[in-house]
């Protein structure tokens, strides 16, 4: 089923499910603790984590078992490591550039996306999407001086444990679109890579919610992260 039909056909049910999705999900916090910090010796490297609540930390207890904390710390085993979290939940990626277009200027050397999942539930079409991410790559290499980003490929939602058939095909289609739009972009993209996290969507991998990674699941996320950083310097 193609998603021009999908959309019509299925419209009242994914409507009344999405509704269902919203009353009967827990909503997590997001994590405790410190948003920037230091860790590790070696040569400098200044890490900028931003985006939505997946960044935010919704889905573990505080920010060391988070992607930002975890990535330090997968980072720090080769690098001195100054890192800093910019992230709240709800956010899509054009509020994203909204917000940093606000923020004092800071220079970073790498810069590290998790957005999407927004975009996808707010019926963002791809264009606009495409759009939004290459506004966000500008403006981190304009005003953060950031050298190179990793933009984390929207999550297979649908794998997500809190979403219900045929909800959860539908907003993994519109997952895979804005993906495709996203992933032929970078490509054109010396300073970027898009990444196809590999994340372990099981129920007991997952936050609370069926929607947010829990801490295995943000250790794998930011350990291939740290992969792609690594495998880029040695390029």
């Amino acid at each position: 089923m193609g998603y021009p039909f999908a959309t019509a056909a299925l419209g009242p049910l994914l409507f009344a499910q999405g509704r269902y999705v919203r009353r009967v999900t827990p909503r997590l916090p997001e994590a405790a603790g410190p948003r920037s910090g230091e860790a590790g010796d070696g040569p400098p490297l200044r890490v900028l984590v931003l985006g939505d609540s997946a960044a935010a930390g919704v889905g573990v207890a505080t920010q060391s078992d988070a992607l930002a904390g975890q990535l330090a710390r997968a980072l720090a085993a080769t690098h001195r490591v100054s890192w800093k979290l910019l992230a709240r939940t709800g956010l899509t990626t054009q509020d994203l550039v909204d917000w940093l277009a606000a923020e004092p200027a800071e220079p970073f050397d790498v810069a590290v996306t998790s957005l999407g999942v927004n975009d996808v539930t707010g019926g963002v079409p791809p264009a606009r999407w495409l759009a939004a991410q290459a506004a966000l790559v500008g403006l981190l290499a304009a005003r953060f001086q950031v050298g190179h980003a990793v933009l984390s490929a929207v999550p297979p939602m649908e794998r997500f444990p809190a979403l219900p058939q045929p909800l959860a095909w539908y907003l993994g289609l519109r997952a895979k679109r804005l993906n495709a739009a996203l992933a032929g972009w970078t490509a054109t993209q010396p300073h970027c890579t898009f990444l196809r996290v590999a994340l372990p969507l099981e129920r007991h991998l997952m936050a609370a919610d069926g929607f947010h990674p829990a801490a295995a699941a943000c250790a794998a996320w930011a350990g291939q992260v740290a992969a792609a950083l690594r495998q880029r310097a040695a390029a």
